[in-house]
């Protein structure tokens, strides 16, 4: 499938801003199943310096610096993404649970790249209580995509969605006994949960495409940034992407922009002002087949 991604944050400030550096995760990645078609960033104030690269994770990231004044902060990203990602293995196919948290343990090799993501991160502590409730779906040698699938659907069934109830530093703990919040809430709950069993599990910022009400047209700009979980079956499988808001495995209805330990690697708009006051933030996202997108444009 592919898509159109405009993702478009604007700040209005209070006062003027003198100088401001900002760092942007907005333009998708290159994966296996994903091919990034065209991307770029498009800010205004354009910035009088910029840099491209990628952080620790392979994330893209640009780095903008303006040090024009001014008092309102517009950066778009923009991008047309091929998806379809794999089916994942038949889940009794995978290693014990057990198995895959011993090779991460290990490290070495074979688990470099996933061990990181057993550890706590700033704003993911591993909770036992998290553990605790993830527990009854890994029983003692359970496949490991079995246990993950089952997880994924018990938050997706126990936990309602609402915002406004949490806030970006609201704690897992927090999010566990309330059983309500947003995607960003039900994936640390999740990646808490798995590193507390000692699987690795990493924060995946991204996109999902989204329906109009039954007989309406879409409403431009009120898509949001989603977020899901990517979980390690092991060296022979790799990764696979499970969304507990939806309790879905990510195949070719979500978008990805790139991962970290939790949301604070990879927010997509970051940095500091000198100047500026209080500040009002608006926020449009689109994500659009592109056969809808041209559709609409003719």
């Amino acid at each position: 499938m592919i898509y159109r991604v405009r993702h478009t944050t604007r700040y209005a400030y209070g006062s003027t801003v003198d100088l401001a550096s900002h760092l942007l995760h907005l333009l998708p990645r290159e994966l296996p199943g994903q091919q990034v078609l065209a991307a770029e960033i498009i800010a205004e104030p354009a910035g009088s310096r910029r840099r491209d690269g990628f952080d620790h994770f392979g994330n893209h990231v640009t780095w903008l610096f303006v040090d024009v004044p001014h008092g309102v902060f517009e950066v778009t990203g923009d991008a047309t993404v091929d998806v379809g990602f794999a089916v994942p293995p038949p889940a009794a196919a995978t290693l014990a649970w057990e198995a895959v948290a011993d090779l991460a343990r290990a490290g070495g090799p074979a688990a470099w790249q996933a061990a990181e993501f057993t550890f706590d991160s700033p704003m993911v502590r591993i909770e036992p209580a998290a553990g605790a409730y993830a527990a009854s779906s890994f029983p003692a040698g359970r496949p490991v995509l079995e246990g993950l699938l089952e997880l994924n659907l018990r938050i997706r069934r126990e936990f309602t969605y609402r915002s406004g109830v949490t806030d970006l530093s609201t704690p897992v703990a927090e999010v566990l006994r309330r059983r309500e919040g947003v995607c960003q809430d039900f994936s640390h709950l999740m990646i808490s949960a798995l590193r507390a069993l000692g699987l690795p599990a990493r924060y995946v910022s991204g996109y999902i495409r989204t329906y109009p009400p039954p007989g309406q047209p879409r409403r431009r700009g009120t898509d949001q940034s989603h977020a899901w979980v990517g979980a390690w079956l092991g060296p022979e499988h790799g990764w696979v992407g499970v969304d507990p808001t939806n309790g879905v495995v990510v195949r070719d209805e979500h978008l990805v922009v790139g991962w970290g330990r939790d949301y604070a690697d990879v927010s997509p708009v970051s940095g500091v002002v000198l100047g500026g006051g209080d500040h009002r933030l608006t926020i449009a996202v689109d994500l659009e087949p592109i056969e809808a997108t041209a559709a609409a444009e003719r």
